[in-house]
């Protein structure tokens, strides 16, 4: 067995947090939403709205017979609103490519709208207990400081899902917990800024614990300031056509008092742009909707 799997594993039996899609039968529908969610979304913020969205659309055609307008207004504050329009085109395609049912092979699952490397597979291991590496930030960030020695992990590149292959056991179960663990691990042990070494299974093994915890460049992409962004005037008006839906608002009335009326203008033409809102007769709506 792998040097990094027997102490991920029994760690991973006693601290692992009960979360919805870790529960036995939780299926491949509902794990393929949870992961759309909790791309860039804490876990805290995701479990209200995945439980609010698979009691409304308990399967990809119960989501792909709904306007994405629908989807994109049930998504409220989970903020990126585009993996919204996202989830629902690959509902619509599971329903006409696949009877309905979530593909289990991970090249039918990289085919969908929106879904990439960690999302397919990700689908296919704790969904249907296939043995792939699962990479994610906080397993980048493990395998970074337990087997490279460095504080950071660099720039996403395809080795690190060898590196993670690597350290998967045979067996498909215990592959599946690995995965999962070193994911664990990284979220609440082997943190970005504040890791408790002192708490974590692999400090036997840690290249960087060993060194001495050399400092290592911090090459992750800041997030820049939402007050004042034009991320923040995107919000806004979305949230003034989901508030409005399913009746369009005249152009004239999203947000007039906005400070910086160029930055508002540029928020409305993005969202039209990516496919969030549609503009007709100087009237502005969610998308799919029929005219009002």
């Amino acid at each position: 067995m792998p040097a990094l799997a027997a102490p991920l594993i029994e760690w991973y039996r006693d601290a692992a947090r009960d979360l919805p899609w870790r529960r036995p039968g939780f299926g491949a529908w509902g794990t393929l939403v949870s992961e759309f969610m909790l791309q860039q979304t804490p876990v805290a913020r995701v479990i209200p709205h995945l439980e609010a969205w698979l009691e409304r659309w308990p399967t990809p055609a119960d989501l792909a017979a709904s306007p994405p307008s629908d989807a994109v207004t049930q998504w409220a504050n989970l903020g990126y609103p585009r993996r919204a329009l996202w989830l629902h085109r690959a509902a619509v395609e599971i329903r006409d490519r696949h009877d309905g049912v979530v593909p289990r092979e991970v090249e039918a699952l990289l085919a969908l709208t929106g879904i990439g490397d960690y999302t397919a597979r990700a689908v296919a291991v704790f969904a249907y207990g296939d043995r792939h590496p699962v990479v994610d930030t906080n397993t980048r960030r493990v395998l970074a400081r337990a087997v490279e020695g460095v504080a950071q992990p660099g720039p996403p590149h395809r080795r690190d899902l060898e590196r993670m292959d690597a350290e998967l056991p045979r067996d498909l179960l215990e592959a599946a917990v690995v995965n999962a663990a070193a994911m664990e691990l990284g979220a609440i042990v082997c943190t970005a800024r504040a890791p408790k070494c002192d708490l974590c299974p692999l400090a036997a093994q840690c290249a960087w614990r060993a060194a001495g915890y050399p400092a290592s460049e911090d090459r992750r992409r800041r997030q820049a300031k939402y007050e004042g962004s034009d991320r923040q005037a995107r919000g806004a008006v979305l949230k003034l056509l989901r508030d409005a839906a399913p009746s369009p608002m005249p152009l004239s009335a999203v947000l007039p008092d906005w400070p910086d009326a160029a930055q508002r203008d540029r928020a409305i033409d993005s969202l039209i742009a990516d496919g969030l809102a549609e503009a007709d007769d100087d009237l502005l709506r969610l998308p799919g909707h029929p005219a009002s």
